[in-house]
């Protein structure tokens, strides 16, 4: 049985994150990756991905706006974020994410705390 890989959309401004975490996930999901936020709304005009990891500074866009946006669009809002940052997040418990994020992953990150995170949340 041919089972669709998953799918998951990277935003970072950081060509070096866009680069590693492609080489971790790109033989397990179908993996798609934008610059910045304006990207990533061109991105889904054409593609719905089951995941988005999301950086949260980023120029223009930070990715606090970039989620209010997706959540604010019946389109988007019911694709699972979690932001990927090195913001810091020590302490940070559910309840402190902003509205419609599902967890945090915090650069630097291992391969398998990453790929863990991504399991469970695309379970």
């Amino acid at each position: 049985m041919n089972e669709k890989k998953k799918s998951i959309l990277l935003v970072d401004d950081s060509t070096t994150n866009l680069t590693l975490v492609n080489a971790l996930l790109s033989n397990t999901y179908t993996l798609y990756t934008a610059i910045n936020g304006i990207r990533m709304f061109k991105l889904l005009k054409n593609i719905k991905p089951d995941l988005i990891l999301l950086d949260i500074e980023m120029p223009e866009m930070d990715g606090y706006e970039v989620l209010k946006r997706l959540k604010s669009n019946d389109d988007t809002a019911d694709i699972p974020v979690a932001f990927l940052t090195a913001h810091g997040t020590e302490g940070v418990g559910p309840k402190d994410l902003p509205p419609g994020a599902i967890g945090y992953i915090t650069k630097p990150f291992s391969p398998q705390i990453l790929l863990s995170n991504i399991e469970r949340i695309l379970i």
